[in-house]
């Protein structure tokens, strides 16, 4: 379900009550674990949380106007789901990730790069954390380039 909200306060305030304490815990969890560089905004009607244009100008799939992806978070019609490309592209922090979730006492119910869960109780902040600060800017571009098979030029 997707919002069509412009602001995350916007976003947040649109969210039902139990929906928006959830997502807004997992947000805190984000916002503090997220690398320098990386930057909040609506993307996709979620909370999205992107390389900068300013950092990197050439956009996502060569749209000049959209922000390079790197996590986003939403409250989906049965779930809410956290978005991970750099647990999607990269195969050793999705063995971490597991792992976390595995130590927390916790079942990880994920797609490619989705986590999904209905209750906060479900899903483990820790291991959402380090998976979000696991990647630098940098790092995330040179992983986009290599996938999209584009040589960096610096």
């Amino acid at each position: 379900m997707q919002s069509k909200a412009l602001t995350v306060a916007d976003y947040l305030e649109s969210l039902p009550a139990d929906r928006r304490k959830a997502v807004s815990a997992i947000r805190a969890v984000i916002k503090n674990r997220l690398p320098k560089g990386y930057a909040e905004m609506m993307q996709y009607g979620m909370i999205g949380y992107v390389v900068p244009l300013s950092r990197y100008p050439d956009g996502y799939l060569g749209k000049k106007d959209i922000p390079v992806p790197y996590a986003a978070l939403a409250s989906q019609k049965g779930y809410i789901a956290v978005y991970l490309m750099n647990v999607y592209a990269d195969k050793d922090a999705l063995t971490v990730l597991r792992r976390d979730f595995t130590r927390a006492g916790k079942k990880l119910s994920m797609g490619k790069s989705c986590i999904r869960f209905k209750r906060i109780d479900d899903v483990s902040l820790d291991a959402i954390g380090n998976a979000v600060a696991r990647t630098s800017v940098d790092d995330h571009i040179a992983a986009y380039e290599k996938a999209r098979g584009k040589k960096r030029v610096r």
